[in-house]
């Protein structure tokens, strides 16, 4: 009888609820609005040509660089961050080698390690969510290959610092420091290039966030060009489809679009977080584009209720630290209002009012 291999039976399941996602989708940290209208006229003027062709990788990764100040050669373009993660662990990750991940965080960073063999090492995040260097720095030893650290980190929206997480890559050489950068746009913070000082540094970028492209699946993996060289080696040549490499160089080029709604983010978060706090919930201050707070036995109450206004939200319940937490991804200003009015209606609905009422 033909069986997986016994690491792939042990794993985790990860099943997104992506079903019945009717509304205004406030749950999964996506552009509330959609791509760049740039990028939907390419779309529109493809040809039967660009769709027969084999899709060409070199001229994506040269317009990212250039993008980013980088060189090409220090660059991969992946099939989303998840397959940036994949080839990182199939290139370095041997039966048994140690994987560090600071928790609650991306759950993909287990799972496709552990596909591997290796063996994970769940380090808890500090009080209130901050990152846990002194503790990361402890759990390291010689058999530590694989350290993943998202930045800021989803779901608490924390951030670790340049110095620290620098630390750590200095102080496991012989492991990869993954920093996966998802959500830069709105904290502005990056250790891109530092991998020139520090070669098993590697980072990653998504366009599936502010530039709204997550159903063309695209992101990209940087690395001291050695190291890229080996990544290359297990990444298939042909893992973006031609419509993805298309769009990018226009959602690129789109810096006043992505302006704009980096901006409607930070203003929507703000709004948010000083909603919360007049309402006494505890929420953890964010440098991404979502809020966690904590409503503890009212939690699933709020967050049926906003599905039935037509909003979904995220229950965080289930990761490590944050059960009673529902997350909300804020975007333009028009949906946060939305937002804001639902939540303020579910609130009173549950029990939660505002300080100044009670």
């Amino acid at each position: 009888m033909l069986k997986a291999r016994e690491a792939v039976q042990k794993l985790k399941e990860y099943h997104p609820p992506l079903g019945g996602r009717r509304g205004l989708r406030l749950d999964f940290n996506e552009n509330t609005s959609g791509c760049s209208p740039r990028v939907l006229t390419k779309l529109r003027n493809l040809s039967m040509e660009d769709l027969a062709r084999y899709p060409e990788r070199e001229p994506g990764e040269r317009v990212v660089a250039q993008h980013l100040g980088i060189q090409p050669h220090e660059t991969l373009l992946t099939n989303g961050t998840d397959e940036a993660i994949h080839v990182l662990c199939e290139t370095y990750l041997e039966p048994g080698d140690e994987v560090l991940i600071a928790v609650p965080t991306f759950a993909m960073y287990e799972i496709y390690a552990a596909s591997t063999g290796a063996k994970i090492i769940s380090v808890p995040a500090d009080s209130d969510f901050a990152f846990p260097t002194e503790k990361v720095l402890a759990a390291i030893t010689p058999r530590t290959r694989l350290i993943a650290v998202a930045n800021p980190n989803n779901p608490t929206g924390a951030l670790a610092s340049q110095k620290d997480l620098l630390r750590i890559a200095q102080a496991a050489p012989q492991a990869a420091l993954l920093v996966d950068e998802a959500y830069f746009e709105f904290c502005g913070e990056t250790l891109v290039a530092q991998w020139r000082q520090q070669e098993n540094l590697f980072v990653s970028r998504t366009f599936s966030k502010v530039y709204g492209l997550a159903g063309l699946r695209i992101g990209v993996l940087m690395g001291h060009v050695e190291q890229m060289r080996m990544l290359r080696r297990n990444s298939s040549p042909y893992n973006l489809n031609a419509i993805a490499l298309l769009a990018l160089p226009e959602a690129l080029g789109d810096r006043e679009y992505v302006k704009q709604y980096v901006e409607q983010v930070l203003r929507g978060r703000a709004a948010l977080e000083n909603e919360l706090q007049a309402l006494g919930v505890h929420y953890w201050p964010s440098r991404a584009n979502f809020v966690l707070f904590y409503l503890g036995a009212g939690c699933k109450p709020f967050i049926a209720g906003m599905r039935e206004r037509g909003i979904l939200v995220r229950d965080r319940s289930n990761d490590p630290g944050c059960n009673g937490c529902p997350r909300i991804t804020v975007g333009t200003d028009e949906h946060n209002q939305r937002m804001l009015t639902a939540l303020r209606e579910v609130m009173e609905e549950i029990g939660v009012k505002e300080k100044v009422g009670q």
